[in-house]
């Protein structure tokens, strides 16, 4: 199995988690937060159905400016219901998988730098960005989980049994 095979392999199990936790999200909370320094449970569950799409990014773009001269020119979608955010997260999905089965492992090597206000604050091989974009996406997921708990839904089982869903994830 090579590099871009495992990658498929980790967004295909880590998409069909995230999938399960944006199922149960109640379509009423978006602008709820558990504190005043959390972000809003809206903007967290965008994150967890657009993250995917970071791995098309980062195949497809030798960079990213999180703070670029004249302002950003990645657009967010407008997401209202679960619908939307289950189809935002199945589009995600399927541009990284179209984006992971034309690279070649060469490109996979290749550095990959984040910057902020045209200033480096990370350079890496772009299959470490990778990696790092589908462990964020976890983290962002495991805050999401955290999130349905307090807010009364159902937490699906992830990496094993939740006490609502005794599956293994």
């Amino acid at each position: 199995m090579n590099l871009t095979e495992l990658l498929a392999s980790e967004l295909e199990r880590e998409a069909a988690r995230s999938r399960r936790a944006l199922q149960e999200m109640p379509e009423d909370k978006q602008d709820w937060k558990p504190h005043e320094k959390s972000m809003a449970f809206g903007y967290l569950s965008e994150l967890v159905a657009t993250m995917p799409s970071w791995i098309a990014l980062g195949i497809n773009r030798d960079e990213l400016d999180l703070n670029p001269p004249g302002g950003s020119n990645i657009k967010r979608p407008t997401l209202n219901t679960r619908a939307d955010y289950l189809a935002a997260h199945e589009k995600a999905v399927q541009e990284a998988q179209a984006a992971l089965k034309n690279v070649t492992e060469d490109h996979l090597m290749k550095p990959w730098r984040l910057l902020v206000a045209g200033k480096v604050v990370s350079e890496t091989p772009r299959h470490e960005m990778l990696r790092d974009a589908i462990n964020h996406l976890a983290h962002h997921r495991g805050q999401m989980t955290v999130y349905l708990r307090l807010l009364g839904s159902k937490v699906p089982a992830i990496y094993g049994p939740s006490a609502d869903d005794r599956s293994f994830g």
